[in-house]
């Protein structure tokens, strides 16, 4: 069992080196050349008074002026407006749409790396294709059509034009007007991200455990020599003292679990890779939860079940408070699980992104580039520190994970003290 477990080393020192997401900001508008239409309109309409009241005095030369004045400033407030409102940055707009599941890799400008879109349709069949089929990579809905079927992806939770409710990053498709029942089965970024670690630790794995077994008794080396350290971490510092004798039987999912997540967090941070959000996602989240929840329950002794529905020692009243909250506390305690790592994880790239959108709400769209520069540097210098941050946090999430997974094995398969 350690020598098949014991299979990790070198990809610790390799992940560790960067941190960071590639943000982007959104080119606004046409507002100069709105501006230019309206002044040339505004010319045009004063020279057509001049040509008409050529006659007319003075007096009426100065009215004209004016009114023409009056008018041309009016029309620049206007544009000037016009410009404002195209130049508005919309701070949780940016930081939601870059810290959500997509379907594509989004790595700098422009620049994309489509996923695969993978639809069932109710008397359609399987429908696939990519997604740089959907035209455009705005933050509106993006659409496209394919063989007769119209296909609709929601850039915001809504409701579709029938009344259906929809969220962010859903697809629906509809042919003949009348809308169509899918079951989406796409690898997103997420999905592709975590696709992604677990090759990479089946690799590591079975190349560590080659290693001990052509090299039996001998020190390890490379990447077996890296990653052994925390593998007997999380034996000895983890495992072992929170469940016991039966620590490993659970050492196999403890181990995953561990790097798993700390892989994940890693990834997140590599800049200019598409700012992936794996642990961030609840969907990831949700599943490690319940696999702990079973585990903890499947394995759960007499003594385990007894105090959970009949608590010794405790008077026959309290027993009518205490049982259902200890119920409530089996679904509670993977439930704190998922919210932590979901959290945490996600408050991280929140905080970058936000002092990211700084330098853009400061600068003003480019109008007060003095503000934006000096912004510019704080939140550069405030995100270098946020980011060393982030690697202790990749580290300390794992580890929190995966010891209160460990805690509430253990509780589960522990032996009743006898005093």
């Amino acid at each position: 069992m350690n020598r098949l477990f014991s299979s990790f080393k070198a990809l610790l020192a390799a992940l560790l080196l960067l941190t960071g997401t590639a943000l982007l900001a959104q080119d606004h508008g046409h507002a100069d050349e709105h501006a230019a239409h309206a002044e040339h309109n505004a010319h045009a309409h004063g020279d057509e008074h001049g040509d008409a009241d050529a006659d007319h005095s003075h007096e009426g030369d100065h009215s004209e002026e004016a009114h023409d004045h009056e008018s041309h400033a009016g029309h620049d407030h206007d544009d000037h407006d016009d410009h404002a409102h195209d130049e508005e940055f919309v701070a949780g707009t940016f930081i939601i749409h870059h810290i959500a599941d997509a379907h594509d890799i989004h790595l700098f400008g422009d620049v994309h790396i489509p996923l695969p879109v993978i639809l069932y349709i109710e008397g359609q069949g399987v429908k696939i294709f990519v997604s740089s089929t959907f035209e455009g990579y705005g933050h509106g809905n993006k659409t496209c059509e394919l063989d007769g079927i119209a296909y609709t992806m929601h850039a915001e939770d809504g409701t579709t034009a029938d009344g259906t409710p929809v969220v962010s990053g859903q697809i629906t498709a509809a042919a003949d007007g009348s809308a169509l029942t899918v079951y989406d089965f796409s690898i997103t970024k997420s999905v592709f991200g975590m696709l992604l670690i677990l090759a990479a630790m089946v690799w590591m794995f079975l190349s560590i455990a080659g290693h001990y077994k052509k090299n039996p008794g001998q020190a390890p080396k490379g990447m077996a020599n890296a990653l052994e350290p925390l593998i007997i971490f999380v034996r000895d510092e983890i495992a072992r003292p929170s469940i016991g004798d039966k620590a490993d039987k659970f050492m196999p999912f403890l181990l995953t679990v561990f790097f798993f997540i700390f892989f994940c967090n890693l990834l997140g941070l590599v800049p200019f890779l598409g700012g992936f959000n794996i642990t961030g996602t609840i969907g990831v989240t949700v599943v490690l939860a319940t696999l702990v929840f079973f585990l903890t329950n499947l394995n759960g002794n007499k003594h385990y079940w007894g105090h959970i529905f009949w608590p010794p020692g405790v008077p026959l009243p309290v027993k009518f408070i205490l049982v259902p909250i200890e119920v409530f506390s089996i679904i509670m305690k993977p439930a704190v699980l998922m919210i932590r790592l979901t959290a945490n994880i996600s408050a991280g790239h929140i905080i970058i992104l936000a002092f990211t959108s700084l330098i853009f709400i400061f600068g003003d769209g480019g109008q007060a580039i003095g503000a934006g520069s000096g912004m510019g540097i704080f939140s550069t210098a405030f995100m270098i520190f946020m980011y060393f941050l982030e690697l202790l946090v990749a580290f300390l999430q794992a580890f929190v994970f995966t010891l209160l997974a460990a805690i509430y094995f253990g509780d589960a398969t522990h032996d009743p003290a006898h005093h």
